[in-house]
């Protein structure tokens, strides 16, 4: 039987958080649904962070009433517990939340230490569990933080093991900033894997040095079965310099069908999703392999 991997598709929140235009609720909302109609299912469709922080995210209440209904599997960052209220009061299926890897990320992030960070992540976590909510937990700078150098990996490995023994519904393994190597992704991707398990784990790859998909190839042979990436190769932090575009997920999705995986995605319908998003932004990088893929699909289209 061909193997199945999970998609999450991240630009409608990490992809437009960093833009320099801001698109209204309704382009928002233009750019989930044509994600949808290419059959994408898992979708961060915003956050519930400080409008004045983060602008690009500011009405995310509206949009996920808009979205009612639609899908289970659509989630939303939140950074702190006031976050996770309003994203509850909101109808929140799936909440995501940020663990740190290093002092210097958790302090500029939010303004807190890396303990403190991970105290109330265990907070909001009793309090979903309560509510019926799903977590996703996303270690990030786990490979390098822009702050505070290269990541001690067994950093990485404690905090990952101890959310999954504490119940989270999906645990991210987050290249910040894109300086993970293949090799590095390897050592640590197999070392969870072997005492977890794949099925709660998930990657976040961002191209910055160019070695995104091959830091997804290294995780797809350790046994990872999901990955985060963003439509057109949108996204960047704002708050970690250095942390250029996300994979792009038509990149994504090319490679993976291409080694015989299968994500249930349209690729075809993902491209005018792609355009969708470059034509709102202004500045989507677009996919290193779009000028192939677009006359590729139109040809087996036709025939």
């Amino acid at each position: 039987m061909t193997q199945k991997i999970i998609i999450n598709e991240v630009g409608p929140r990490d992809g437009l958080q960093n833009q320099s235009k801001l698109l209204s609720i309704d382009e928002r909302l233009q750019l989930i649904r044509a994600l949808v109609e290419a059959n994408v299912d898992h979708i961060e469709v915003g956050a519930f962070v400080s409008p004045k922080a983060v602008p690009a995210m500011a009405g995310t209440d509206e949009v996920l009433q808009s979205l009612r209904g639609e899908s289970e599997n659509f989630s939303v960052l939140i950074p702190n517990q006031r976050g996770y209220e309003l994203a509850r009061q909101a109808g929140a299926k799936t909440v995501a939340m940020v663990l740190y890897a290093s002092e210097g990320m958790a302090v500029k992030n939010v303004g807190m230490t890396k303990l403190r960070a991970e105290q109330d992540a265990e907070a909001i976590l009793q309090c979903a569990k309560a509510d019926g909510i799903n977590v996703v937990a996303t270690v990030s700078v786990a490979f390098e933080c822009p702050f505070d150098g290269p990541t001690d990996p067994m950093i990485v490995f404690e905090a990952a093991n101890k959310f999954l023994d504490l119940g989270v519904d999906n645990l991210v393994i987050a290249d910040t900033i894109g300086a993970a190597n293949p090799a590095q992704v390897a050592a640590l991707m197999n070392r969870l894997v072997a005492r977890n398990g794949a099925g709660k784990l998930t990657c976040h790859f961002h191209d910055t040095r160019a070695l995104g998909m091959a830091n997804v190839y290294a995780a797809v042979e350790a046994g990872i079965r999901r990955f985060d990436a963003s439509i057109s190769g949108l996204g960047g932090c704002p708050f970690a310099p250095g942390a250029s575009g996300n994979i792009a997920t038509e990149d994504a999705v090319m490679m993976l069908h291409a080694m015989g995986f299968e994500t249930g995605i349209d690729l075809h319908r993902l491209m005018v999703a792609s355009d969708l998003a470059e034509t709102l932004t202004g500045a989507a990088p677009g996919s290193r392999a779009k000028a192939w893929l677009k006359p590729h699909l139109l040809k087996r289209a036709v025939a």
